[in-house]
């Protein structure tokens, strides 16, 4: 029923279309970009819930108050970070996937809404050492889409990946295109 009711609101109230082609994977890391506006959590969930499948999320804490707290973290499935302490984080979450038999977290590589040349690479190396698959998702304002038709699978030439990752994501538009940088090797 949920997915019926984020399909009519996706694509009839609001207009999006969606392209999927990639593998429902039990363990993955949606790599989402770009990332320029708050906007980018509702688009993502809306779409991820549309096309049947999960997915969750880590933001950092401090807005996760309030009611916020309970929107965030159990409907929508929401992780609260310390952005100050990211290599903890990601050993946590690789533990948290090795020991799971689902996982599946949509991470942002620019880690801010604005203009930054120089991703954060924390989806890369929990996916390398956790061993998933990271599936390229791309949000485009432009043309009202979200694309998710492209996996990585990390090779161990970490740059021969990024390349083929930061490539995918040309074209495509965020809501304040000024704001989307991707870097270059």
């Amino acid at each position: 029923m949920l997915q019926n009711i984020c399909k009519f609101v996706f694509h009839r109230l609001m207009g999006w279309k969606s392209y999927v082609s990639v593998p429902y994977f039990d363990k993955c890391i949606y790599c989402v970009a770009p990332h320029t506006s708050n906007l980018d959590l509702f688009i993502g969930k809306l779409f991820i819930t549309a096309a049947g499948r999960k997915g969750g999320f880590v933001m950092k804490k401090e807005w996760f108050v309030g009611p916020l707290d309970y929107i965030f973290r159990h409907w929508m499935g929401g992780i609260p970070v310390n952005r100050g302490n990211g290599t903890a984080l990601i050993s946590e979450l690789i533990d948290i996937a090795n020991s799971s038999q689902q996982f599946r977290l949509a991470l942002t590589p620019e880690g801010t809404r604005k203009a930054n040349p120089k991703w954060h690479l924390g989806f890369y190396v929990l996916a390398s050492k956790a061993n998933l698959p990271i599936v390229l998702t791309a949000i485009d304002y432009k043309k009202k889409e979200v694309h998710m038709e492209k996996y990585v699978i990390p090779s161990g030439d970490r740059k021969a990946d990024l390349r083929e990752i930061y490539s995918y994501y040309e074209g495509y538009q965020g809501r304040h295109p000024e704001n989307f940088v991707i870097p270059r090797l």
